[in-house]
């Protein structure tokens, strides 16, 4: 077990008395509580964590947040493998088990490292040039290998058993960021009376504050601002907690993660998506870092000044200790400062050909050697830098080092914002862009804003807090904030790109984008900042560019001979840090993605035998157990009993609407291919419905309770969007028509008896109702009750069989279904599912589902005649397109399975005899079943019109198990074509 070898002996923010045990790539190694798994690595001497995406260069850790671009990891295996996390932002936890990726057989050795030398024929781009030929196909060859190398970390196959929660919650001000101007913006906004959300994606309070030394003033300023904000009853602090995306209404989107540090309790989510409405946005986001560009700047050891001095004075790891400072600002300086305290041997090498006296003076106190006018132009190193060619004005100089802090200037963390539309505006005094006008409610404070030391920070937040109070309409008194003063001095800003060397000078260390690049990018014409980021990946990966896209512009700008605001800037859209896929889910996975469904008898199908079955977002018998010991054996025993005596189904899943108004009977005359307006009162009529273009939309039968009044049923999976068309047509086309539509689905239990037996049953069942032929005819109405409840019988059919659909208010549905069973007990009555049902209407040939499948007309389903010479519904005009009635449209045929021992399957592709199997065919089977009627397989099959003759023969081929089955074409109506059974 590895030593902390570069642990300093004191100091820094973490517990020393709770050691962390974790593993990297099979290495145990220790941390403590407190640390990230990148300050603990460095602590334990670790340089190498991570190969680069496209050269898969050696690469170490870079930053110290969620900028990091270098040091992406795998947490964890099996279910909870989670690929391409941040080192910089992953918490310590004991048992953590972390391997690095993009990298085989070892991080140490890769093999693909080899891309180095094949960089003249990957510069940007090349995928666009190189894999267009030598034939139009060839794309198909490459893509394998391309996908194969393509990403980063490997994502788990295995179920993930962690649970994710999803909620939401409200604020009067919800502050982003928990550095000094958050901190201070908070205690404003709460002293005035306002309820403060305050969000830190850090697992401390603090921002850059937390880089200063754990016993200095910053620190005591830290812990008394952080008493105050926890004595308010109305602060949430919300720690390990990240804004990835700002939207309309002050809505935000925020992910927290749960303590990783304390064993997981049962039932506790892994990590909370939370949507944040505020009436007040403080966005306190701060700013990142900028590197600087020069040959071979990506090698391990080197990182962002800022992050060097957090690991040294909040980790208490000194990373090196013979270190260059490489700056054009005075910022960078403290961290030389605090290196050369630590007893490292420091050297600032500064762009600036005369840095300020006063930090030259404590740099010589220090013993700190100071360059100015001196930059790096090369680094020299494999697994850790080396080396370092400077270049000053005395010519070039090589200077051994273990450790490069640069430091390009600052960007303020402008993302949030323009995920709200406010466009970045550039400020030339701070070289960097802020946000652009707020609207009301909104407001910016701190680094982002372009503030430039601690105490403006925090007076600037003050402000904030206080405005976004008063704005959601708080205004108790609110006392002056505590002034802290550390001494920072303007930062002048980096105004060029250092010239590159000898080696590769990368812009976006994650993509692998070199100055070259984006030469390239502009020698080819891809100018656009938007152009220049799709054609050279700059900024695409999941760091979305943090630390490059500065840079980039600057050398766009450059090029181009323009200035940064006319070059422009990117566009920053959600999530501002990637967004594990399960944490957008929450609990919606499984059978809770969409709510279930249950319909009134869904008991007594669980209590006796029912299999059942998902059906859109109801739960329907899919079979019954007592039927067979399968599907497909219990499937034809239920249509046998069907066709022999009599069936219970449960249809209660059907879309119920009831339609009243004076002009009811118009709108059914416009929505339906085949008119409504003549329907007796008591009678039913099956309708089909049709889109805007002439396509099926979807059919069902509607049933006239009176002469402004209509019961509409409609298919189970278009319940909901028939009430939504049917709503729409009245609210923008037909404003005129008075016609209230509303839903009943839930309010009525329904279920069918079909059979022979069926007149039988009901008449046993309800002695006190005449259901003869004279009384309720086919597509007649029945109104009564039933134990005081009101009953509607329909005699409709589904099946082919004499059948009725019987309604009941949904409460008394279980109750009714009993005691039709109970009344058919002696017809051999007994309930069947689905697959049955879906069996007995292809044996008499209803269309259904893989029919009416948004692809095919009326005159394709053979249901031309319904409509015969109406005009004015939907669809009309355009289902008489000529495309439409062209001689070799698919139209519905039937099919019979020629082939002893041999089934016909849905989805199987149609070829004549002897046509070579290949692309689409002539068609496709869309249902089957066994036919017991006819003793072997049948089905209904949409067939192009110029080959479909009954009597012919095709051939079905399933290429999925490999079967070709010999068919012949007949009629799609397999049973009763007269219509025999279901009148008599």
């Amino acid at each position: 077990m590895s030593s902390n070898q570069k642990r300093l002996a004191a100091g820094g923010r973490i517990s020393r008395e709770q050691p962390v045990e974790f593993t990297f790539d099979g290495r145990r190694l220790v941390g403590y509580r407190g640390d990230t798994l990148a300050s603990a690595l460095l602590a334990n001497g670790v340089t190498l964590v991570g190969r680069s995406f496209k050269y898969h260069r050696p690469r170490g850790i870079f930053s110290a947040g969620p900028e990091e671009p270098n040091a992406l990891v795998t947490l964890g295996t099996a279910g909870r493998r989670e690929p391409n996390l941040p080192a910089t932002t992953l918490e310590l936890a004991d048992g953590m088990v972390v391997e690095s990726q993009n990298r085989w057989p070892s991080l140490a050795f890769d093999v693909q490292s080899i891309n180095s030398l094949l960089a003249p024929f990957l510069s940007a781009g090349f995928y666009y040039k190189t894999f267009m030929g030598p034939t139009r196909r060839a794309w198909m060859f490459y893509e394998h290998f391309i996908r194969k190398a393509a990403g980063l970390g490997r994502a788990g196959t295995d179920p993930d058993p962690d649970r994710y929660d999803v909620r939401h919650t409200f604020a009067d001000v919800a502050i982003v960021g928990g550095g000094p101007a958050g901190l201070s913006a908070a205690r404003a906004a709460a002293a005035a009376g306002a309820r403060v959300a305050l969000i830190e994606q850090d697992f401390l309070l603090g921002g850059q504050l937390l880089a200063d030394p754990s016993d200095g003033v910053a620190a005591s300023w830290l812990r008394q601002a952080k008493a105050e904000l926890e004595s308010f009853e109305n602060v949430t602090l919300m720690r390990r907690t990240t804004a990835f995306g700002a939207y309309d209404g002050n809505v935000i989107g925020l992910v927290e993660q749960c303590g990783q540090t304390d064993p997981q309790r049962a039932g506790e989510a892994r990590q909370t998506f939370t949507m944040l409405r505020a009436r007040s946005i403080v966005f306190a986001t701060g700013a990142i870092e900028r590197p600087m560009v020069f040959s071979n700047n990506d090698r391990p050891s080197v990182m962002l000044a800022s992050a060097a001095r957090t690991y040294l004075n909040r980790y208490a790891v000194l990373p090196g200790k013979k270190v260059i400072v490489a700056t054009g600002n005075d910022g960078a300086w403290r961290t030389a400062f605090d290196y050369a305290a630590s007893g490292a041997e420091v050297m600032v090498a500064d762009l600036r050909a005369a840095p300020p006296a006063a930090l030259t003076a404590e740099a010589a106190r220090l013993r700190v050697a100071v360059r100015a006018g001196t930059r790096i132009v090369d680094l020299d190193g494999g697994h850790a830098v080396r080396r370092a060619t400077l270049a000053g004005p005395g010519g070039e100089s090589q200077t051994a080092c273990d450790l490069v802090c640069m430091s390009g200037g600052w960007s303020p963390t402008v993302h949030l914002t323009s995920h709200l539309g406010v466009k970045p505006v550039y400020r030339d005094d701070i070289g960097g862009f802020v946000p652009g006008a707020f609207t009301a409610g909104r407001f910016g404070a701190g680094s982002m804003m372009g503030t430039h030391s601690t105490a403006d920070a925090i007076d600037d937040g003050h402000r904030a807090g206080i405005e976004a109070a008063s704005f959601c309409g708080k205004s108790a008194s609110v006392p002056a904030p505590s002034k802290l003063d550390l001494g920072e001095t303007a930062t002048a800003p980096l105004r060029e790109i250092s010239s590159a060397g000898r080696g590769k000078a990368f812009v976006d260390f994650q993509m692998d984008v070199t100055t070259k690049d984006i030469e390239l990018a502009h020698r080819e014409g891809y100018e656009s900042v938007e152009h220049l980021k799709r054609y050279t990946t700059l900024g695409m990966g999941t760091d979305q560019g943090k630390t490059s896209n500065f840079p980039a512009l600057v050398a766009m700008a450059a090029l181009r001979n323009a200035t940064i605001p006319e070059t422009g800037a990117t566009t920053f859209r959600p999530p501002y840090t990637p967004v594990a896929i399960g944490a957008l889910a929450g609990r919606a996975t499984g059978h809770h993605f969409k709510p279930i469904r249950r319909t009134p008898m869904h008991d007594w199908h669980m209590a006796n035998g029912a299999e059942m079955l998902e059906v859109g977002l109801w739960m329907r018998p899919y079979f019954y157990r007592q039927s067979g010991r399968d599907v497909n054996e219990a499937y034809v025993a239920e249509m046998r009993t069907v066709r022999q005596a009599a069936g219970l189904m449960d249809i209660s899943t059907l879309g119920k609407i009831d339609v009243q108004g004076p002009d009811a009977a118009i709108l059914l005359d416009r929505v339906y291919a085949n008119g409504f307006a003549k329907l007796p009162v008591g009678r039913a009529r099956y309708g089909v419905m049709l889109r805007d273009d002439g396509i099926v939309f979807d059919d069902g039968t509607t049933t006239r309770l009176a002469e402004n009044r209509f019961f509409m049923t409609t298919s189970t999976a278009k319940a909901a969007d028939v009430l939504s068309r049917l709503e729409f047509l009245l609210d923008t086309a037909w404003p005129d028509l008075r016609v209230a539509v509303t839903s009943v689905s839930y309010e009525w239990a329904a279920m069918s008896v079909a059979g022979p037996k069926s007149c039988a049953i009901l008449s046993a069942a309800f002695p006190a109702l005449d259901v003869s032929d004279e009384a309720l005819p086919h597509m007649g109405r029945l109104e009564s009750e039933w134990e005081g409840r009101a009953l509607r019988i329909l005699r409709l059919s589904y099946s082919g069989e004499r059948a009725y659909e019987i309604y009941v208010g949904a409460t008394a549905g279980g109750q009714l279904w009993s005691r039709l069973l109970e009344a058919g007990r002696a017809f051999d009555l007994k309930p069947y599912g689905v697959e049955a049902l879906g069996a007995l209407r292809v044996e008499k040939g209803h269309v259904a589902g893989p029919e009416i499948d948004g692809r095919t007309t009326l005159d394709d389903l053979g249901l031309g005649r319904m409509a015969g010479k109406r005009t004015g519904f939907v669809g009309d005009v355009l289902r008489r397109r000529p495309a439409f009635l062209a001689p070799y449209r698919q139209r519905l045929v039937g099919l019979e399975c020629i082939e002893d021992g041999k089934r016909l399957r849905g989805g199987a592709i149609l070829f004549l005899p002897g046509e070579k199997p290949y692309g689409h065919g002539r068609g496709r089977i869309t249902s089957v079943t066994f036919s017991p009627e006819r003793g072997h397989y049948v089905g209904l099959a949409l067939l192009a019109g110029d080959v479909a003759v009954e009597g012919n023969e095709i051939t079905a081929v399933y290429p999925m198990k490999d079967e070709t089955v010999r068919a012949r074409i007949v009629s799609p109506v397999f049973l009763d074509p007269q219509g025999e059974r279901l009148h008599g």
